[in-house]
C-alpha cells in the first residue's frame, strides 16, 4: 500500500462495525481456507486433493486480480470509502488482506509438501535437479534441445536494456548474473591476503563494490519468460509417473544459456497484476463500435499495475529491492513459497496414468443423465409443449436443452430465437445450434454481455461468429451488467404464437454445466412468455422497465419483491400462522 493510501486511511474516522457483520474481503479468504482444507483431507483421493489445491491458487490468483485490484484503486481515492459492513478503509481492507494471505501461505505450502510426499509414496514423482537419475537427465537433455531450448527468448536487464514488462500470471527465471572474465587461476597466499586488505579499505572509505556490465542499479539480470508453446509437465523414464516442470528444467540450463556470464543465483517469479477494468472508460469516443472498444480496454489489462509478486525461494536484498522498484510494489506485497507458481497442470496429471491407477487416486467421475422427465426418442419441443420442466445441473445433462435448440433451428415452425449469452465454452454446440438457426432464416437475436470478467475476448469472438452467421447481436446497458440467463423460441402454431421459455440460474455453457449446481426451468406458460418478450424488447432499448406480470427483473423488482415476500411471512410468523423462509443463493 502506498504511503498516499496509508495517510488517508489514518484521515479517515472508521466507524464502527455491527457486530454480525464481517469483511467480505477477509469472509472470502476463509472460504478459500476451506478449499484449501479439502487439499490436506486424509479422506479425499490423493490426485483430488491436489486439484483443490489448484483450485485454491486459481482461486487466490482471481482475488488479487479482481478484489485486491479493485481496493488497490479505491485506496488511492483522495475521498476513502468506509465499508459499511465492517467499518474498514480500503487501505485497511488491503493491510488486513495482505497479512491474512501471509498467514496463509505457509499452511499452502504445507499442504502442497506434505501432499508431494504421499504422491512419491504412490510413485507419482514431481521431480527437482538433485532427483535425476543419469538415464532422466539423457531424457531431458533430449527433451529440451528439441522442445524448449529452441523457443527460449532470454534477455539482459542493466544499464543499456531497461527492464521488461512482466506479463500477469506469466512465469520468469530471474538471473543474477556477473560478467564473466576469463578462468581465474589460483590465488596464492600473499594474493588472497593482499586483495582482502584492498576490500577493507574500500570499505572504510565507503566505496562499494565495483562490478562490470551492471545496471543502473548495481546489478545485471537475466530473465527468461517461460514459452508458450512449451509443455508444462515433462514426463521422464521411472517408475510409476515421473515428471519435471518446465520451468525447473530450464533453470538447470541457465549457465549455458548465459555463459558470457557468471551465475550468481536463479529464481522463478511470477507477477500478478490490478484486473479490475473499467469498461466504462473512454467509451464516449465518437464512432467507435462497443466491440472494439471493448477489445480497446481488454489491451491495458496486461498494463495495469502489479499487487502481489510470488517467488519459489527468497529473493536476495539486491534483487528484491531492483525487482520492487521496477514493478512499484512493497515488501509485504512479495510471497515466497515452494508451491509451484502456477498449479494448472495438476489437472492433466491423471491422463498420464492408466485408467486403473487413475482411478485408485481420483473420485469416481460423474456423469449428468439423460433426464428422466424427457423421452429421448421423442421430440424435446413436444414434450416440453405439454408440461413444464425443471431441470437440476450438473445431475441432469444439458444436453436436453442443447437438443431443444437443435430442434428449434430445424423446426420450420419457429419464428425467432432470443437469448442472453454471459459465459459460452470455446467449444459449444449450443452456440453452434443458435448460428444453426439463423443460417436456416429463423430470426436469432443474442444478447452479449463483453463484460463476463475474463471471459470478454471468449465473447467477442462468439458475437463476431454470431454476426457474420446472420444473427441480431446486441450488448445491453452500458451501466449494468446483464446477468440474466432467459431464452425464448417464439412459434407459428395453428392456435397462434406459441412461446417456449427457460429460465435458469447458470450459464448457458456445456462446460460449467457439468460441475455447477443450476437449475434450469422450460416452460410454455404464456404470461411468461410475454414477460420473455418484453424483457428482450427492453434489453434491446436499454429501457429497465419494471412492467412484468410473473418475472422479477433487476434492477427494479428484484430486491423489493424479496423485501415483501419477507415482509410478508414476518406477518404470518407475528399471527403465529406457519411460515419460513428458504434461499439458494449463490
Amino acid at each position: 500500500m502506498n504511503q498516499q493510501a496509508s495517510k488517508d486511511a489514518n484521515e479517515t474516522t472508521t466507524t464502527s462495525k455491527p457486530p454480525y457483520m464481517q469483511n467480505r474481503e477477509l469472509s472470502w479468504l476463509d472460504f478459500n481456507k476451506r478449499v484449501l482444507d479439502q487439499g490436506a483431507d486424509p479422506t479425499v483421493p490423493l490426485l483430488e486433493r491436489l486439484n483443490f489445491i489448484s483450485i485454491f491458487w486459481s482461486n487466490l490468483q482471481e482475488f488479487f486480480m479482481v478484489r485486491v485490484g479493485s481496493l488497490t484503486d479505491l485506496a488511492l481515492l483522495k475521498k476513502s470509502i468506509v465499508d459499511p459492513k465492517s467499518g474498514m478503509t480500503p487501505a485497511e481492507q488491503l493491510d488486513a488482506v495482505y497479512a491474512r494471505c501471509h498467514e496463509l501461505y505457509p499452511y499452502y505450502e504445507e499442504t502442497f509438501e506434505n501432499l508431494r510426499g504421499l504422491l512419491a509414496q504412490e510413485n507419482i514423482c514431481q521431480l527437482r535437479k538433485d532427483d535425476l537419475t543419469d538415464e532422466q537427465l539423457v531424457a531431458l537433455d533430449d527433451y529440451m534441445a528439441d522442445n524448449v531450448l529452441p523457443f527460449l527468448s532470454p534477455q539482459i536487464v542493466n544499464a543499456r536494456h531497461p527492464f521488461p514488462h512482466l506479463e500477469n500470471g506469466g512465469l520468469y527465471i530471474v538471473v543474477r548474473l556477473d560478467e564473466q572474465a576469463a578462468p581465474k587461476q589460483k590465488k596464492t597466499k600473499e594474493e588472497k591476503a593482499r586483495a582482502k586488505a584492498e576490500k577493507a579499505e574500500r570499505a572504510e572509505k565507503g566505496e562499494g563494490k565495483q562490478s562490470k556490465n551492471l545496471g543502473a542499479e548495481g546489478v545485471t539480470l537475466g530473465i527468461i519468460p517461460l514459452p508458450r508453446q512449451t509443455n508444462r509437465v515433462i514426463q521422464l523414464p521411472g517408475e510409476g509417473l515421473s515428471y519435471m516442470l518446465v520451468e525447473h528444467a530450464i533453470e538447470m540450463w541457465v549457465p549455458e544459456i548465459f555463459s558470457m556470464y557468471t551465475v550468481k543465483h536463479t529464481n522463478i517469479v511470477c507477477v500478478t497484476r490490478n484486473a479490475d477494468l473499467d469498461a466504462t472508460e473512454g467509451a464516449e469516443e465518437q464512432g467507435e463500435d462497443y466491440r472494439e472498444h471493448m477489445k480497446r480496454i481488454l489491451k491495458k489489462r496486461s498494463r495495469l499495475a502489479p499487487v502481489r509478486l510470488e517467488s519459489e525461494r527468497p529473493l536476495s536484498r539486491t534483487v528484491k529491492q531492483l525487482l520492487l522498484d521496477k514493478l512499484g510494489l512493497a515488501e509485504h506485497q512479495i510471497f515466497v513459497t515452494k508451491v509451484p507458481l502456477n498449479m494448472g497442470y495438476t489437472w492433466g496429471l491423471g491422463s498420464r496414468l492408466a485408467p486403473e491407477r487413475r482411478a485408485t487416486l481420483t473420485q469416481k467421475p460423474f456423469a449428468p443423465q439423460w433426464p428422466a422427465c424427457l423421452d429421448r426418442n421423442r421430440s424435446i419441443i413436444e414434450q416440453v409443449s405439454e408440461r413444464e420442466v425443471l431441470l437440476s445441473y450438473p445431475y441432469q445433462s444439458m444436453d436436453a436443452f442443447v437438443r431443444l435448440l437443435h430442434e428449434a433451428a430445424n423446426d420450420p415452425a419457429v419464428i425467432s430465437i432470443k437469448i442472453t449469452l454471459y459465459r459460452l465454452a470455446s467449444q459449444s454446440h449450443l452456440a453452434e445450434a443458435l448460428i444453426a438457426a439463423a443460417e436456416n432464416g429463423k430470426e436469432v437475436t443474442a444478447l452479449f454481455e463483453l463484460r463476463a470478467r475474463f471471459d470478454e475476448s471468449n465473447n467477442i469472438e462468439w458475437s463476431q461468429r454470431f454476426e457474420q452467421a446472420g444473427c441480431h447481436v446486441i450488448y445491453g446497458f452500458r451501466n449494468f451488467k446483464v446477468h440474466s440467463k432467459i431464452c425464448t423460441i417464439t412459434r407459428q402454431t395453428e392456435d397462434g404464437l406459441q412461446h417456449i421459455t427457460q429460465l435458469g440460474t447458470g450459464n448457458y455453457n456445456e462446460k460449467t454445466a457439468k460441475l455447477y449446481t443450476d437449475f434450469s426451468f422450460i416452460t410454455t406458460d404464456a404470461r411468461i412468455g410475454a414477460d420473455a418478450a418484453d424483457f428482450f424488447r427492453n434489453m434491446a432499448l436499454e429501457n429497465t422497465s419494471d412492467d412484468y406480470s410473473i418475472l422479477w427483473v433487476a434492477p427494479l423488482m428484484i430486491k423489493q419483491n424479496i423485501m415483501r415476500k419477507i415482509d410478508e411471512q414476518i406477518a404470518l410468523a407475528k399471527a403465529g400462522k406457519p411460515c419460513g423462509l428458504f434461499f439458494k443463493t449463490n
